[in-house]
């Protein structure tokens, strides 16, 4: 007998700047607080791309372009879920960082100021599977 394993779709996106500084998001919600990279959910019906440009307006007030599939993470959830992460990068956009109820979004020099911040639990792996990918 086969056996199926139910699968959750979602994505985040490292944007940066003229200045090499990327959007980060500092999360206030209790299930993956810190600093983390902004991205959420793919929903049904939505093409990949499509989630990860709405998921960044949404997160950010950013309008990204031609966001770079990187690297696709897999985390093993239990109860036969998997948990897929689509890590994309751009440094094409256009807007203003506007923060939302996720948390507050901010640039941020990751290699000079990660010091200053509590990082999300294994944010710093998903940033070098983006940098080494991109």
């Amino acid at each position: 007998m086969e056996k199926v394993s139910k699968v959750i779709l979602s994505n985040m996106c490292m944007v940066e700047n003229s200045k090499g500084e990327y959007c980060f998001i500092n999360r206030h919600k209790n299930d993956w607080p810190g600093l983390n990279l902004p991205g959420g959910h793919v929903e049904s019906n939505e093409t990949l791309i499509d989630s990860v440009i709405r998921e960044m307006k949404e997160e950010t007030g950013l309008d990204i372009k031609n966001p770079k599939l990187c690297y696709v993470k897999e985390w093993d959830w239990g109860n036969d879920t998997r948990y897929l992460g689509f890590l994309y990068y751009t440094n094409e956009f256009n807007g203003e960082l506007t923060s939302s109820e996720e948390g507050e979004v901010m640039w941020v020099n990751y290699s000079k100021d990660k010091n200053n911040y509590h990082l999300s639990d294994g944010l710093e792996e998903l940033i070098q599977l983006i940098l080494n990918n991109k």
